[in-house]
């Protein structure tokens, strides 16, 4: 059997080793005047244009890409991918969040352990559609009749990101603000109480509905937070265990089930179950997003986004990949940083509806491609994972953009929109709104590649002093994503695109896109300081942990919290009701209850 070899052992790579050395004496001011490069750098699909020409790349470039795609087996992994081979190969998995958008004539073409993939999930779909439709029209009702207009969806990382990234994008929607009237949506990730606090800020219990997001249901953060849920709906409605039944939705894997019934809630109707085979940052499109967006937006326009997504699935898995939209987006992202050094990438949509895009990409990208070891358990000798990070245009520009114009280089991705979800035009201005922040989306692109000479400074009779502080080197490489307008179906473009660009990275590195084994220690790391908290709190002794930097820290910490009551008297004062009374204060909850954690009534 062969030696396992590293990808940059390959002669593929070498090649683009060199080449690499050719393009850092090029500078795209010069490139950008070749008129057949630049028409042959781009690609569309489905009203998806790919701008790609400002890249620090010619078409020799793409080639020797594609050749290294071939050598990699990219097709085939691809396909390994969505016809469910246990890929991720640590845990010994299948990848199929794809499916989680496939369509209903599709049932009975995927198998993983004997499992029809597809029968699952549209079983899920319509499980999702009957009771989200059910809660909006009222024939689902609360514990006191009361009907349910709120709803709290308590998850982390994957289980809150993505979803609040569809909510963003569909609140200033047409569709998303007619069907949305009436309803609150809101996220509760953090285990910081001021979080809850936000979270239930103005909101009847009687009328809210929990969604606990937690895949194993035992994540740390999430679980203290739908205990908190659950306190704060029987400090307001009384402890009896229909409280619970009628006021807490689970989304969680088929393992999962006992501890969600240990819980309370009611595993016929509330639960929502989704699979080992979907990664937590790929799993929006399951009832991790579909619960939380139907019932705030109906079944209907969360299909929608389905619908988007699959259009890009589809391109990925048919298009030669000269033209496919996410894999040259993936193959850019390893030239960039593996071939010109390129360390972080930043997501600039010129839309305020994606602010929350930019952090959804952060977790997608780095949690899945920052990693060290290949498929054949050899450490990268070469670089993997960017620094992801962004923020909405213009918002931006004043910034974080004076470092992309004249600090480090970091390869930017422009995403705009012909037409704006809400457009203004006033009196005397000779632009719209929209068309005044398009004109910062093509103009910034431009101003990054092509910067800004000492000539052109001199010429506008600068002072000789000032010159080095107001020249632009430019040759800064930039994309630019146009789609017509940001409707639920281009959210769902978006959303597939990213995940795929990340997976081609991941491909192509031979790396795991699709564990997260460095979330573990640190949560193993909590646990241990948790234990010593607690024995602190209980006794007064002095901590000490082995390790002296540690030790001096939490005894600090401590010593200047003492003041802070134990939590047998906070049980006493119920805090959670006096943080939260005050935000609705037709409630008068009782002033004490007879639930101390396991010894409560419902256990």
């Amino acid at each position: 059997m062969p030696k396992p070899k590293l990808v940059s052992e390959t002669a593929e790579w070498k090649r683009l080793e060199k080449h690499s050395d050719f393009i850092k004496t090029t500078h795209l001011r010069d490139l950008l005047k070749d008129k057949r490069r630049c028409d042959s750098m781009y690609a569309m699909h489905d009203g998806v244009y790919l701008d790609y020409s400002r890249q620090r790349a010619t078409l020799e470039t793409m080639d020797l890409l594609l050749d290294l795609a071939h050598k990699q087996n990219l097709e085939g992994k691809i396909q390994g991918m969505i016809s469910g081979e246990k890929i991720n190969f640590t845990e010994k998995r299948a990848v199929l969040h794809t499916a989680l958008r496939g369509k209903r004539d599709q049932i009975g073409s995927i198998f993983v352990d004997d499992v029809d993939v597809m029968k699952e999930v549209h079983d899920v779909l319509d499980q999702i559609k009957y009771f989200t439709d059910s809660v909006r029209s009222g024939d689902i009702r609360g514990y006191t009749g009361k009907r349910l207009r709120n709803i709290i969806s308590v998850g982390i990382g994957g289980s809150y990101l993505g979803p609040e990234f569809l909510h963003e994008c569909l609140k200033t929607e047409s569709e998303g603000i007619n069907s949305s009237l009436g309803y609150t949506l809101r996220f509760l990730s953090n285990v910081d109480p001021v979080d809850v606090e936000r979270a239930c800020a103005d909101l009847d219990p009687e009328e809210t509905l929990i969604v606990v997001v937690s895949k194993t249901f035992t994540t740390a953060e999430t679980m203290l937070n739908a205990r908190t849920m659950r306190q704060w709906l029987w400090d307001f409605m009384g402890d009896d265990v229909e409280v619970v039944k009628k006021h807490v939705v689970a989304v969680a894997s088929i393992s999962s089930i006992e501890k969600v019934e240990a819980f309370g809630i009611d595993t016929k109707d509330y639960f929502f179950r989704f699979w080992d085979w979907v990664g937590g940052r790929y799993s929006v499109c399951s009832a991790v997003g579909g619960i939380p967006i139907s019932l705030l937006y109906g079944f209907d326009l969360f299909e929608k986004i389905l619908q988007g997504a699959n259009s890009i699935d589809e391109h990925f898995i048919n298009t030669p990949f000269r033209n496919n939209i996410p894999v040259i987006m993936g193959l850019l992202g390893v030239w960039n940083m593996s071939f010109l050094g390129y360390k972080a990438r930043t997501t600039l949509p010129y839309s305020e509806a994606l602010l929350k895009l930019p952090a959804h990409i952060q977790q997608l990208d780095m949690e899945s491609n920052g990693k060290k070891a290949t498929s054949n358990g050899l450490y990268v000798d070469y670089p993997v994972g960017e620094i992801d990070f962004g923020e909405p245009g213009t918002n931006g520009q004043h910034s974080f953009f004076q470092l992309l114009h004249m600090g480090q280089t970091v390869p930017c991705e422009f995403i705009g929109f012909v037409q704006s979800q809400h457009d203004l035009c006033i009196d005397g201005e000779s632009l719209s709104s929209h068309d005044e922040l398009m004109a910062n989306f093509f103009a910034q692109p431009d101003a990054l590649a092509n910067g800004k000479t000492e000539e052109e400074v001199i010429a506008e009779g600068n002072e000789e002093s000032l010159v080095i502080h107001k020249t632009f080197e430019g040759n800064r490489p930039s994309l630019s994503l146009l789609s017509p307008k940001l409707t639920a179906y281009s959210t769902g473009q978006l959303l597939a695109l990213y995940e795929h660009r990340t997976a081609v990275q991941g491909f192509i590195w031979d790396i795991n896109s699709f564990d997260q084994w460095g979330v573990e220690l640190g949560k193993k790391l909590a646990c241990d300081v948790k234990d010593h908290l607690i024995d602190a709190r209980l006794t007064g002794r002095e901590i000490d942990t082995g390790n002296p930097a540690t030790s001096r820290i939490l005894n600090y910490y401590i010593q200047n919290s003492r003041q802070t009551p134990p939590c047998e008297e906070l049980w006493d004062r119920n805090p959670l009701t006096s943080v939260t009374r005050k935000t609705h204060k037709e409630h008068y909850p009782p002033s004490k209850h007879d639930l101390k954690g396991h010894e409560g009534k419902f256990f």
